[in-house]
């Protein structure tokens, strides 16, 4: 173990709509086109205008709800010398929401007058192009790849929450993008916003160096109760309601293996160094939360994954009310054991470590550092971890829809594609409830 255990280690640094009727054709844009059009112009916020850490700094919102309002706040709480200047929704009412709230902690920091105020399917291309320097991305996950391409494309630095991509096709336009943004000197900032937690980031280290041996098996658990849900008013089309209540169609959110669990499942990648499975099986399925309310979602998964080294991970979780509840990540070695959330090392014959160093707000630290990145030219780029972990969720789902085992390159080749044939208010049918045996890999 390491000798001082107050030590921060810090994170390596540079180490949603569509007007289109689909995802499918943002994805044959080649980075090699989008990357000629723009190096030749174009220098990074970090190398101009911004360099010095007394100039302003303008952010744009893309998603008004909660997370993205709470993300605007951390943003603005990270240096005092930011200002958020645009916003961006499909909903009019979720960005008055998130002016009238975030003036009233924030004051004329918030300036957003009605010409930075977007709303609609292509809100997040005006909003990138009204001349700010950081894009947060918090809509629902579907639309992380094709904002975070036009981003990037246009030259911006990005906070995107977790998870990045629902389905193969986005994962794949991650990868590419994150390989556009290291060319460009970007920010791919990600909200698996455990990385920025000082507690976390050492004990990780520490299990890391050695401190419990090698791990011979991971276990994770985000078994919770249930979350909100926004009613439905018989006013708004099919599309709207799934909009509103993005949690429970798989299309938007992934499904709760992939938009809450996902945070777990980083961790696990995490400790070993960030590779990808070789494989996974999985059980789940819809027992509690049945209600059509619900949309087609299951409401718990238990999923085995398989790494290139022999390593097992366990993984679980449920959305279940009534049921007990727990969070944890716990790694087992041939030295002995490490609770990563409660920041604890067991080893046999050795007392009990425990992180007693510096403490923050890691959704704060997140966007400090990637604003420090930013002004010292140290970017930040997160987005081959955030796509990785993305991904495991993914292929956690697959094979628990399907009752197969599924490879990872079985996975990540997939050619299922979640969009809907138009982004347009209208009807939209809601999936059957995945059935394991029955429902297909595609």
């Amino acid at each position: 173990m390491s000798a001082n255990p107050t030590t921060v280690s810090q994170p390596a640094a540079a180490s949603t709509p569509d007007t289109n009727p689909s995802r499918r054709g943002f994805l044959r844009t080649s980075t090699a086109a989008a990357l000629g059009a723009t190096m030749l112009g174009q220098l990074s916020v970090a190398r101009s205008a911004h360099a010095a850490g007394s100039d302003i700094l303008k952010v744009g919102l893309i998603g008004c709800g909660g997370r993205g309002s709470g993300a605007a706040a951390n943003s603005l709480n990270a240096d005092p010398n930011v200002r958020l200047t645009a916003l961006a929704d499909v909903f009019e009412d979720r960005i008055a929401g998130a002016i009238k709230n975030l003036s009233m902690q924030y004051g004329d920091r918030v300036d957003v007058p009605k010409e930075r105020q977007f709303v609609g399917w292509d809100a997040y291309q005006g909003l990138i192009d009204s001349g700010v320097d950081i894009v947060l991305m918090g809509t629902s996950p579907h639309f992380r790849p094709q904002h975070l391409k036009y981003a990037i494309e246009q030259g911006k630095h990005v906070f995107a929450e977790k998870p990045v991509c629902v389905d193969a096709p986005g994962y794949r336009s991650i990868l590419e993008t994150t390989a556009l943004a290291e060319s460009k000197n970007l920010s791919i900032v990600s909200g698996l916003c455990w990385r920025y937690d000082y507690g976390v980031r050492e004990t990780m280290k520490r299990v890391r160096d050695g401190a419990i041996g090698e791990i011979v098996a991971i276990r994770e658990m985000y078994n919770a109760r249930g979350l909100w849900h926004h009613g439905h008013d018989p006013k708004w089309s099919d599309m709207e309601y799934q909009m509103r209540n993005w949690l429970y169609f798989t299309w938007l959110s992934g499904d709760h293996n992939a938009e809450q669990h996902v945070h777990s499942l980083d961790k696990g990648a995490w400790v070993l160094g960030d590779i990808s499975p070789t494989s996974c099986f999985g059980l789940g399925g819809r027992q509690t939360r049945i209600d059509p309310k619900y949309g087609h979602i299951f409401d718990h998964f238990a999923v085995c994954y398989e790494f290139p080294n022999g390593v097992p991970m366990f993984a679980y979780c449920r959305q279940q009310d009534g049921c007990a509840v727990e969070t944890s990540d716990t790694f087992y070695g041939t030295k002995g054991t490490a609770d990563i959330l409660n920041n604890t090392i067991s080893v046999k014959d050795e007392p009990k470590w425990k992180y007693r160093g510096p403490t923050g707000n890691m959704y704060d630290i997140e966007h400090q550092e990637m604003i420090q990145g930013i002004r010292s030219g140290n970017i930040i780029n997160n987005g081959h971890y955030m796509a990785n972990s993305s991904m495991i969720a993914i292929i956690g789902r697959m094979a628990s829809y399907t009752g197969q085992v599924i490879t990872w390159e079985e996975a990540v080749n997939s050619k299922e594609d979640l969009s809907p044939k138009a982004y347009e208010w209208g009807p939209l049918e809601t999936p059957a409830v995945a059935m394991p045996g029955i429902t297909p890999f595609v």
